[in-house]
């Protein structure tokens, strides 16, 4: 007679049996829910992700976010990864900040990036001729920062850090940085802080402009001075083989007692932005202002945006010439002059052109 199987034994190998099943499955599981999306980065949906993490973020909202945006299979996974993670690393923890993610990367190499904060490396130009309100906008259009927090960062810069600075603005309600945030293009860590971006420009403008102004023997400018006056040289200049010209323009104005009439500084003044179409008229140009160079003679009193290095330059090292005067074509150039009839004719030969290129396209 054949013995029987007996009955607990049988139970076990069943549990076994079953156990490895499980454990098969949960591990098969596993492998494909922390698998990255795609599989090859040519894929037509595998172009970088950007994710937030603000400042206090929990494990379960970053894992909400990351499986909303299509970056890993499961929030449950998510879960038992971060549980895992912060048993090794008790003293750790997800990183705020701004993150560049693929569907190609798995939800451990995405864990490990915000775990060890490997934020995105952000990064903004500022053209020459900018102001400092031009960059606020820019700044948060750009989704860095509001306008208005920038503004209130750059009128807090310490004295302590950077001594040559001025002390105030001197007119009321008008930036006290004006020209001295360099225009350049700069990386920074995300998430941005407009003290930051602000530390980094003038760090710039230490570096690269303070050493052209200190190598000079003759100073007939001061700091102040020179960057005011490059700064109205910068929204001048079209074309670079202009600058030093018209460098040499303004000071010989400046040197002669002149009113430099400078378009840019009436705009400046009264937030007003002149195209072909639009020009400057009679009543803006004779209202009085302290940045209106048309009724004050003089510089302006501070700089009207931020020169770059050419026009910093250019102004230490004005065309030595006998011009008076220069009125723009609609090309980039000017025509230059030195007596105010010479200047008023090529007014109106540049208008009267302008009127018949109007004409002809009506």
């Amino acid at each position: 007679m054949a013995k029987r199987f007996p009955k607990g034994l049988l139970f076990f190998a069943i549990a076994l049996a079953l156990l490895g099943t499980a454990t098969w499955q949960t591990w098969n599981w596993w492998l494909t829910t922390t698998a990255p999306i795609l599989s090859s980065p040519a894929q037509a949906d595998a172009k970088p992700i950007n994710l937030r993490v603000a400042p206090g973020t929990s494990a379960q909202e970053i894992g909400q976010d990351l499986a909303s945006l299509g970056l890993i299979r499961s929030a449950t996974a998510w879960s038992l990864w971060t549980r895992w993670t912060t048993f090794q690393d008790a003293k750790g923890g997800f990183q705020s900040g701004t993150y560049q993610l693929s569907k190609t990367q798995s939800l451990p190499e995405i864990a490990s990036t915000i775990w060890t904060g490997k934020v995105t490396q952000l990064s903004f130009t500022i053209p020459e001729g900018w102001s400092i309100r031009e960059m606020a906008q820019y700044f948060e259009q750009e989704g860095f920062f509001s306008a208005k927090d920038f503004l209130a960062a750059a009128d807090q810069v310490s004295l302590a850090q950077y001594p040559w600075l001025p002390a105030a603005s001197p007119v009321s309600g008008f930036p006290r940085l004006e020209g001295y945030l360099f225009p350049d293009t700069y990386q920074i860590a995300s998430p941005a802080q407009p003290d930051a971006v602000i530390q980094q420009m003038l760090d710039r403008f230490e570096q690269v402009a303070l050493p052209i102004y200190q190598q000079q023997k003759d100073k007939t400018l001061t700091l102040a001075q020179w960057v005011n006056l490059a700064s109205i040289v910068e929204k001048e200049a079209v074309v670079p083989e202009e600058r030093n010209r018209i460098a040499g323009v303004f000071t010989n104005r400046l040197e002669k007692g002149m009113p430099l009439a400078s378009d840019p500084t009436v705009e400046y003044a009264f937030g007003i932005k002149q195209t072909p179409d639009r020009p400057l008229l009679y009543r803006e140009v004779e209202t009085p202002h302290p940045y209106n160079t048309y009724v004050n003679p003089g510089l302006p009193p501070a700089a009207i945006a931020s020169p770059g290095k050419a026009s910093l330059e250019a102004t230490l090292n004005p065309e030595n010439t006998d011009y008076l005067y220069f009125v723009a074509r609609y090309d980039g150039t000017h025509v230059f002059s030195r007596t105010l009839a010479a200047h008023q004719a090529a007014q109106n030969t540049i208008h009267d052109q302008r009127d018949a290129t109007k004409s002809l396209a009506q």
